[in-house]
């Protein structure tokens, strides 16, 4: 039987620009983090003696007067617009549970999808009783958040033919937080594969669609066999996000193809050992310091 046996090697010393980029403000919970009365309090901070005071552990950011502390760590608070990826726990009446990394299940409505061949009327008792055929317990779905609730619940939405039914592909859990806010998180990436950037933490890597099925209203998934190849670029992109995480590397689609780009002249499963994994990441970091000036 082999057995691969590896060795502790030293960390190389992060390059002078390297470091002095990657600095932010950290904070923890109780740390004063400024005593000047001109600020504003935003999220993750209060007023103590005045004084601002940091209620989550996190990164301090600044924008003019406002000061708030993004947590490293968080679940899910929903943004109207947001797009996400959450999969089906319930059907009840009129509407599906759907779990999408946040404290509260959020809520699809029936009124609140496309129906099949995209028909535009209102729904009756027969789409109710179909329910289950649009959409069942254990589905992955891609939806736009449309309203938030006060307790923090979020209600979603389907009616673009880019959102619906999720088929063949991969779901990479991650943190909220390093899920970059940008204009679209549909991407089609060179490398043959597609992601969903979800901004609640679920991506979902998928093979790039051939043509696109515009006339099922975003309920049918493809479930033709997906080539090796398609497979390999997947599983290569798979194991390029998890790397990314694991060094606290905002996810985007220019972070995820200089990674996937990097990380080529080694083997797939050579890509979550540590040294490797700190060399590609490191690389990435590095062009894209470049690429920024």
């Amino acid at each position: 039987m082999a057995m691969e046996m590896r060795l502790p090697v030293a960390r190389k010393p992060l390059s002078e620009s390297l470091d002095r980029d990657t600095k932010k403000h950290l904070v923890v919970p109780g740390d004063t983090i400024t005593t000047d009365t001109g600020f504003m309090r935003g999220h993750g901070t209060y007023m103590g003696e005045e004084k601002l005071i940091a209620s989550v552990a996190g990164s301090v950011e600044r924008v003019n007067k406002l000061i708030c502390v993004k947590a490293l760590k968080t679940r899910y608070n929903g943004e109207v617009g947001d797009i996400v990826v959450g999969r089906i726990t319930e059907v009840q009446q009129k509407r599906w549970k759907v779990e999408t990394n946040s404290r509260l299940d959020s809520v699809l409505l029936l009124s609140s999808m496309n129906l099949p061949g995209g028909e535009l009327r209102r729904r009756s008792a027969e789409d109710e009783l179909a329910m289950r055929g649009f959409l069942q317990e254990g589905d992955l779905i891609s939806a736009e958040v449309q309203a938030v609730f006060s307790d923090g619940a979020v209600s979603l939405h389907t009616r673009s033919l880019k959102y619906g039914k999720l088929g063949q592909g991969v779901l990479v859990q991650v943190s909220p937080s390093l899920v970059k806010r940008q204009k679209t998180h549909f991407h089609d990436l060179p490398c043959g594969a597609s992601v969903i950037l979800g901004t609640n933490g679920f991506i979902w890597i998928y093979p790039t669609p051939g043509h696109k099925e515009e006339d099922a209203g975003g309920l049918t998934a493809n479930l033709e066999p997906v080539s090796l190849a398609d497979r390999e670029v997947i599983s290569r992109l798979r194991n390029c996000i998890v790397s990314l995480v694991t060094q606290r590397m905002m996810l985007y689609d220019t972070s995820i193809l200089y990674c996937y780009e990097a990380s080529l002249p080694h083997q797939i499963k050579d890509i979550l050992k540590p040294e490797i994994m700190e060399e590609i990441v490191m690389e990435t970091r590095q062009r894209l310091l470049e690429q920024e000036g």
